[in-house]
């Protein structure tokens, strides 16, 4: 077992879900309030990740966080080097691959609340931010747990994208997935075996909590 790598990919899971957690709140509750017939175009994008090939998206992360990019320029004129094959790196490719499992959830979650609770709010004076924060935020909490959970365990996962924005740099962008990969190219499957059994129990300990979330709020499945 690699634990350097192992705690590097709790580290990126960790770090990807806490700020999806910031920014994917504002995006999913804007998804599911918003009125604007064009929303379903913000809808697509959001989603795209969960139908792109990872290699295509990682593909284009890695080109916009290169020395070619505005942002790869401004990075590198900042710290001296990109963005691509460094953590930071891999924090940008996960958050974009990451976003529709976070954001799918909490706009479910969102969607669900009795708009009459909020305009019961409303009439007792309290502010959209105040009734949002009281309200709508306690009213949600199965969606918040799911869509965390989600978006920690997909990054746990990944592959393709890592690979292709971060390579493969012990101690620096080697993830779990990748360290698997490598161990079944030296043929050592034993030691493969044993780091994918532990991906393995985190994974379903990770969806038994999002499903028993779910079952106690009522819901059916995570997205619901």
């Amino acid at each position: 077992m690699n634990w350097e790598a192992f705690w590097l990919t709790v580290r990126l899971a960790s770090l990807v879900s806490v700020v999806l957690l910031v920014i994917g709140i504002p995006i999913a509750y804007w998804i599911a309030s918003s009125r604007w017939r064009w929303k379903f175009l913000v809808e697509a994008a959001v989603a795209l990740p969960i139908v792109l090939p990872p290699t295509v998206l990682g593909f284009y992360v890695l080109v916009a966080l290169g020395s070619r990019s505005p942002l790869g320029r401004w990075w590198e004129s900042l710290t001296g080097h990109t963005l691509a094959f460094t953590f930071e790196g891999l924090v940008i490719g996960s958050l974009l691959y990451s976003l529709p499992f976070a954001v799918q959830p909490f706009a479910a979650a969102f969607g669900a609340v009795d708009p009459r609770l909020l305009r019961a709010s409303a009439s007792l004076g309290q502010s959209p931010v105040q009734t949002f924060r009281r309200v709508v935020i306690p009213l949600s909490t199965a969606g918040l747990v799911t869509g965390f959970t989600l978006s920690f365990a997909h990054t746990l996962g990944e592959f393709g994208v890592v690979l292709m924005v971060g390579g493969n740099i012990p101690g620096v962008t080697r993830t779990v997935s990748i360290d698997i990969y490598d161990r079944v190219q030296d043929a050592q499957y034993a030691s493969a075996n044993q780091t994918a059994l532990v991906l393995l129990v985190i994974s379903f300990v990770l969806l038994a909590i999002v499903y028993g979330v779910n079952r106690r709020a009522g819901m059916v499945g995570p997205w619901r």
